[in-house]
């Protein structure tokens, strides 16, 4: 199969389909693959390693989606791109389509199979391609946040850690998964006050169990997260309902409640965003305020770690890349279901039912493409 990997073209996305290491096991396997010049910039990866390790160097987005089999990304197809894509072309990266309709649509027009790494599961019900960049997201948030909640980042001039004879920030986590738990070890790292809420019991004692006293794990009520906003200085949303948006926890209401110059963290954003003043931004221009409310809501938040989050993102979904490669999209979902559950666009039909729920368009079940 060729597979080819375009330079990423969203706002500060540094992160590039594939590493050469990662290039390297997919020529070993008897799969061409096409480097678009300097994609792996970003990762400190030249065209030169992409050579020596077997892959075909290219001058232009245009000629890795006219000839590639399987093209290979990391963020969503921005509109130039969707538009480049063609019947029956493999596209394999996330795509969050429950807050996207446009996105949505022009996948649908191109007639090409989907698959999306944020739906694909494994044989726990987990969301195994997800899994590393939100481990990334959740730690980046509490780095971003302590920035947004300095004064000089338009917050309330917190120290999150605090020092001897003053107290240290109060930390907000909303949900205790993979985003929630490794934000909440980031914030106890650093020394600040934490608490996380969370809806299931079995996660609120692993948790529990997990922190100890360094934080406080509390159901998650709306009444409870309302009290609790009035005393934080950072919020962090960590929600996730797979492939579908996100619910809106914290109202427009409840900003007034909040202090001057506390932070929220919209890890969420990717689908939707879990606060219902959230707006997705850039790493150009990240944050903006509302009622004296600090709102960071960057949209590729992994993208500003992009060697780390590369390199962990390919860890996971390498597996599937080659087995694609080896077998064919049909022959790869049928040898493994799990696989199936990532496909969210085939041949001109929506194949992913929170999404058609999300934006009220008629779906197909996947295994239908099959």
């Amino acid at each position: 199969m060729l597979i080819g990997v375009p330079k990423e073209i969203k706002n500060h996305e540094y992160r590039v389909g594939l590493t050469p290491e990662s290039v390297a096991e997919l020529v070993q396997d008897g799969q061409d693959v096409i480097i678009e010049t300097r994609a792996g910039e970003g990762i400190g990866a030249s065209d030169a390693e992409y050579e020596a390790v077997g892959a075909k160097i290219v001058g232009s987005a245009s000629e890795i989606f006219e000839r590639a089999e399987m093209v290979i990304k990391v963020k969503e197809p921005q509109p130039q791109e969707c538009a480049m894509l063609r019947p029956g072309q493999i596209l394999y990266t996330y795509l969050h389509l429950a807050p996207d309709p446009e996105q949505t649509k022009a996948l649908i027009k191109s007639k090409a199979v989907c698959i999306a790494y944020e739906t694909v599961t494994d044989d726990k019900g987990h969301l195994p391609l997800l899994k590393p960049m939100s481990q990334v997201a959740g730690r980046l948030a509490i780095q971003v946040g302590a920035k947004a909640l300095q004064k000089d980042g338009g917050g309330r001039g917190v120290l999150l850690g605090g020092v001897p004879g003053v107290a240290p920030a109060k930390v907000i986590v909303i949900g205790g998964g993979d985003v929630g738990f490794n934000a909440a070890q980031m914030a106890v790292g650093m020394g600040a006050d934490v608490t996380i809420l969370e809806r299931s019991n079995d996660r609120m004692e692993a948790l529990a169990n997990y922190f100890g006293v360094k934080a406080k794990v509390v159901r998650s009520t709306p009444v409870v997260l309302a009290n609790l906003l009035t005393t934080a200085d950072m919020v962090v949303g960590a929600v996730l309902i797979p492939g579908a948006a996100a619910p809106k926890l914290v109202t427009r209401d409840m900003l007034p409640s909040m202090l001057d110059g506390s932070v929220l963290v919209d890890v969420a954003i990717d689908q939707g965003g879990c606060f219902e003043t959230s707006k997705a931004t850039t790493h150009d221009d990240p944050t903006f305020i509302i009622d004296g409310v600090v709102h960071y809501c960057v949209a590729n938040m992994p993208g500003a770690v992009s060697r780390t989050s590369t390199y962990a993102l390919n860890a996971a979904t390498l597996v599937h890349a080659k087995r694609i490669s080896k077998l064919g999209w049909k022959g790869a979902m049928k040898a493994d279901p799990n696989l199936l559950n990532g496909l969210n666009v085939c041949d001109g039909k929506l194949t992913y039912a929170a999404v058609g729920d999300a934006l009220g368009l008629d779906y197909v079940d996947a295994a239908t493409c099959l």
